[in-house]
C-alpha cells in the first residue's frame, strides 16, 4: 500500500522542512521506497537541506515538458526528490485547477512509492490546505512558542473546516527536554481539542542540539549520519508513530485516491 504523509506548520522558522527531509531519510533508511515532494512552491528549499541540484521542477511536469517520473531526483538513502523550484514565480500562486492537477500527477509514480512526504507552505493558504487535505497523515511541526501554537492552532481550525480533516500527529522541535515538549504537546492539544474536533497524536520529538543547527549549515541532513545518535534515534521514533496514526478517509481530491483502502501502517 502506498501512504501520504503532509508535513506542515503555522508559521515558519520551527523546521518544518528539516523534519521534512529527515523524516523522509530516516524512512528511506529503513528500506522503504520513499518520494520527498518539496510541495511549498516558488519558495523550495528542501534541495538546499539535502545538497541536491535538481535539473527538472514540478512546473515542467505540469506544463507537459516531463513526467513525474522524469522530475525525480536521486538522494541519499536511496530516497527520490521532486523540487518545487525556488525563485519560480510562476509557482508562487498555483490555481486550484494547477493544485489539483498535481496532486492527481503524483499517481503516476504509486508503482514505485511506499510513502510519500509533501513539504507544504506554512501558514493555512490554500494551497497548504489542499495538501494537507489531500493526504492520508498530517504531521504538524511546532515549537515551545505562543506564536507557533497560536499559528498551528489556524492551520488545525482551517484544514478542519474547510476540508474536514480530523487527525493530526504532532511533533516538538527544538525541544530541550523530552519532558519540556511532552508538556508543550498537552498544553497545545487541551485547547485545540477543547474548540475543535479534532484527535491530535503525540508523535514525539527532535533535541534543540548543536548536531541539528550545524547539519543545517553544513547541507547534510542529521539522518545521513549514525543511526544510533539521539537525533537519529527520536526521528524513527517519529516515523513509527506517524505511520501508526489513524488515517484521514474524508472525500475530496488525494493522493493516490484511486487506491482502494489504506492501511493504518506500513
Amino acid at each position: 500500500m502506498t501512504s501520504s504523509i503532509v508535513v506542515a506548520s503555522g508559521k515558519g522558522g520551527v523546521g518544518k522542512t528539516s523534519v521534512a527531509v529527515n523524516l523522509g531519510l530516516t524512512l528511506a533508511r529503513q528500506g522503504r521506497r520513499t518520494v520527498l515532494l518539496d510541495a511549498d512552491f516558488g519558495m523550495a528549499n528542501a534541495h538546499i537541506l539535502i545538497g541536491a541540484n535538481p535539473q527538472r521542477f514540478v512546473m515542467d511536469a505540469i506544463q507537459g515538458d516531463a513526467s513525474m517520473a522524469d522530475v525525480l531526483c536521486d538522494a541519499p538513502h536511496g530516497m527520490k526528490f521532486i523540487s518545487g523550484g525556488s525563485g519560480l514565480l510562476e509557482m508562487l500562486n498555483l490555481d486550484q485547477t494547477t493544485r489539483y492537477q498535481t496532486i492527481r500527477m503524483v499517481e503516476e509514480l504509486r508503482d514505485e512509492t511506499e510513502v510519500l512526504i509533501a513539504d507544504v507552505p506554512a501558514g493555512a493558504s490554500d494551497s497548504s490546505i489542499a495538501f494537507v487535505a489531500a493526504a492520508d497523515r498530517v504531521l504538524v511541526v511546532l515549537v515551545g512558542e505562543p506564536t507557533s501554537f497560536l499559528d498551528a492552532y489556524s492551520l488545525i481550525k482551517a484544514a478542519n473546516l474547510e476540508a474536514n480533516v480530523r487527525h493530526f500527529s504532532i511533533v516538538v522541535n527544538m525541544a530541550r527536554s523530552a519532558g519540556e515538549a511532552q508538556a508543550h504537546f498537552e498544553k497545545f492539544k487541551a485547547t485545540a481539542t477543547r474548540f475543535l474536533d479534532v484527535s491530535l497524536t503525540y508523535a514525539g520529538h527532535l533535541p534543540l542540539s548543536e548536531r541539528m543547527r550545524r547539519s543545517v549549515v553544513a547541507r547534510r541532513p542529521i539522518s545521513m549520519d549514525q543511526p544510533d545518535l539521539p537525533e537519529n534515534q527520536a526521528l524513527m521514533q517519529i516515523s513509527k508513530s506517524v505511520l501508526s496514526a489513524p488515517v484521514n478517509d474524508h472525500g475530496g481530491i488525494r493522493f493516490f485516491s484511486s487506491e482502494e483502502g489504506v492501511t493504518a501502517g506500513l
